[in-house]
């Protein structure tokens, strides 16, 4: 187990860095694979030596050797939680089709961060991640399960939706949401969705009082990632049901 925690962790590493690099260009409709990765504040191309995960930025002590600018924490941050993700999903992996939950992890990790940084669930995300859970799921023999998940998160939220712009007039939730959490439920399945709304809303209601404690203005117009809430939502139910079973049983981690 200890053995592939450390697996899961290096490459968690490897996948947190790329979701690093798509969380900053992707936005901003830069191509995610070309390129050297370079400075944001000197444009400085960064060698070898510079683009350790997170070795680098501790060694640098968190700025850049050119111009001395500070790097952004969001950046090792996702390369821990990414390296986090890989460590429990492999150690907790019994048989092959396992290891797709670390998949299944650094995506969420990935749309989080798109969803902070612009406010956008991008559908060649979500879809292929709702997908790959029917897949996985197909081939375990619970596809039916799977496709209920499916259906109804994206309907929760859809009719959530629907609702409140018919009352309000306006829009209450961007339209990567219900793909996002119909995506959760593939994977997770429907009996998951009311929990991981829950948590998902706390969350966010939490975030929102702390914005007023610290004096940020917050009014109806404020616009919050909900779908980064969603998925800290759904980190908080698999840690809090399905993970310290699965690590003590060797049962998979759904």
């Amino acid at each position: 187990m200890i053995a592939m925690a450390v697996i899961g962790a290096l490459a968690g590493l490897v996948v947190g860095s790329f979701i690093g690099v798509l969380g900053e260009r992707w936005p901003r409709g830069e191509q995610v694979s070309r390129g050297r990765s370079r400075c944001e504040a000197c444009e400085k191309t960064l060698g070898p030596h510079e683009l350790v995960p997170l070795f680098s930025y501790l060694v640098q002590r968190g700025r850049c050797r050119g111009c001395h600018a500070r790097i952004p924490r969001r950046l090792p941050l996702v390369e821990l939680l990414a390296a986090g993700a890989g460590a429990i999903s492999f150690a907790a992996a019994r048989q092959p089709f396992d290891f797709a939950w670390a998949g299944f992890a650094w995506a969420l990790i990935a749309l989080a961060l798109l969803d902070m940084r612009a406010l956008w669930l991008p559908d060649r995300l979500t879809v292929p991640l709702a997908l790959a859970g029917l897949a996985v799921a197909a081939l375990q023999g619970y596809v039916l399960l799977s496709l209920a998940g499916a259906l109804t998160g994206f309907t929760m939220l859809f009719l959530f939706s629907a609702i409140y712009t018919a009352l309000r007039r306006r829009r209450g939730l961007g339209g990567g949401d219900p793909k996002l959490l119909a995506a959760i439920g593939a994977w997770l399945g429907p009996g998951a969705l009311p929990l991981v709304l829950l948590f998902g809303s706390l969350l966010g209601l939490t975030a929102a009082a702390i914005m007023l404690v610290l004096g940020r203005s917050v009014s109806r117009n404020t616009k919050l990632p909900f779908g980064m809430f969603l998925i800290a939502g759904t980190a908080c139910y698999v840690f809090l049901t399905h993970l310290p079973v699965s690590l003590a049983y060797g049962i998979p981690v759904p």
